[in-house]
């Protein structure tokens, strides 16, 4: 995979950037730049090596129509904002559209398309759609690796029209999974959480033989709990899953990998409720589990501190009402504490692992966080991303 920084002259090409700026928004406004933030090193560096940029993204799912919510004009102008450059929004139909079209003045830098899912070409990896697109340039860079693993026309069929190459921060974030799950420094530990034990069972298989520690988290931990016979009251579960849970303890013992669940948890009668710390056998049939306790985080904090690399996708409860945010943030805190001693490697990564590390301002304390959701997991099952199949 080459980057853009092997491209050896730039000046005036046309670059098509692929980026992801699907950002959360409410009301037209923002609510987290993270992923703008994170494209700003590939943005500058073209622009200092006096490239002609056009920006390629996607917001929502608008299914092929024109959607005006999910227009890119927030984006947009937030970017204007933070590279000091007018950035034009092209609203004309692309398909009525030419290269000559683009750049019809010459100090335009940076132009916009507008959402790309506005065209149902997108979706369906067109390779008419994507073989206009690249008439526009000379170029294409890839920097979204978190819709790397969508076979979409601006993503994978695009890269057949064009000399192709990554973007500086889709470099790291592949760089990062390659190291953690490759060229790994032992003790290597993985924590992992979300509600769904089904979702992320290939990735507990494939990351088993690689790792030291699994210690599984959050909603689907109650399937583990129950599977070695406790209650789990009117907890999150998935319904015929012991067959899952008996093949993932198999496995991990014929490689020597420990599987770590919680010993004891934080309960309420609802979201909205007070904790309530419980060993696993006191758990009651009106309890919802909703985080883990003071001894599992004990447990959990220990094998950190003996680790040399972490990573952590999902988070230990739920964290958005603050009564059952403790798992969670003693975990981030204990980590960036070895973080800050340089005596671990951490990779995070997820929406809510991000959205928490962001709460704590605790986000830069770690060596590598993904914006990557689906892409992220997708590379840990140890899938071919298309996106990054077509950079190679």
């Amino acid at each position: 995979m080459k980057s853009i920084k092997d491209h050896l002259d730039l000046n005036q090409r046309k670059i098509l950037l692929r980026l992801d700026l699907n950002v959360p928004l409410e009301n037209g406004k923002i609510i987290d730049t993270t992923r703008i933030d994170k494209i700003l090193p590939t943005v500058n560096f073209l622009l200092k090596n006096n490239a002609k940029i056009i920006i390629i993204s996607h917001v929502g799912r608008p299914k092929g129509k024109v959607v005006n919510k999910f227009s890119l004009w927030p984006v947009c102008k937030d970017l204007n904002v933070k590279i000091n450059t007018n950035i034009k929004l092209i609203t004309k139909n692309l398909k009525e559209i030419n290269s000559t079209d683009l750049f019809s003045n010459p100090d335009e830098k940076v132009i916009m398309l507008e959402n790309i899912r506005f065209y149902s070409g997108e979706e369906e990896n067109s390779s008419e759609f994507a073989k206009h697109l690249a008439s526009f340039a000379d170029v294409f860079v890839n920097d979204a690796f978190s819709c790397s693993h969508r076979a979409h026309a601006s993503i994978s069929e695009i890269a057949k029209f064009l000399p192709s190459y990554s973007g500086l921060q889709l470099s790291l974030e592949v760089d990062a999974l390659k190291k953690i799950t490759s060229e790994i420094k032992r003790p290597i530990t993985c924590i992992i959480g979300g509600s769904k034990i089904s979702t992320k069972i290939n990735i507990i298989k494939n990351l088993i033989p690689k790792f030291d520690n699994i210690i599984i988290v959050g909603g689907m931990a109650n399937n583990i709990i129950k599977y070695k016979g406790f209650s789990i009251g009117k907890s999150i579960k998935e319904e015929n899953c012991d067959q899952i849970v008996e093949d993932i303890f198999n496995l991990s013992k014929k490689v020597s990998c420990k599987i770590i669940y919680p010993e004891d948890v934080a309960v309420g009668k609802d979201f909205n409720s007070s904790a309530e710390i419980k060993s696993l056998k006191n758990i009651s049939r009106e309890d919802l589990i909703l985080d883990i306790g003071p001894n599992t985080i004990k447990t959990i904090n220990n094998i950190i501190e003996s680790s040399n690399t972490v990573l952590w996708n999902g988070p230990a409860g739920y964290f958005e009402n603050p009564e059952f945010a403790k798992g969670s943030f003693e975990i981030a805190k204990k980590i960036v504490e070895k973080n800050k001693a340089k005596s671990i490697y951490s990779v995070a990564g997820g929406g809510d692992t991000v959205a928490l590390l962001n709460n704590m301002g605790v986000i830069n304390n770690f060596n590598f966080v993904s914006t990557a959701g689906g892409a992220f997991l997708e590379y840990l099952e140890g899938k071919e991303l298309p996106g990054i199949k077509a950079l190679n």
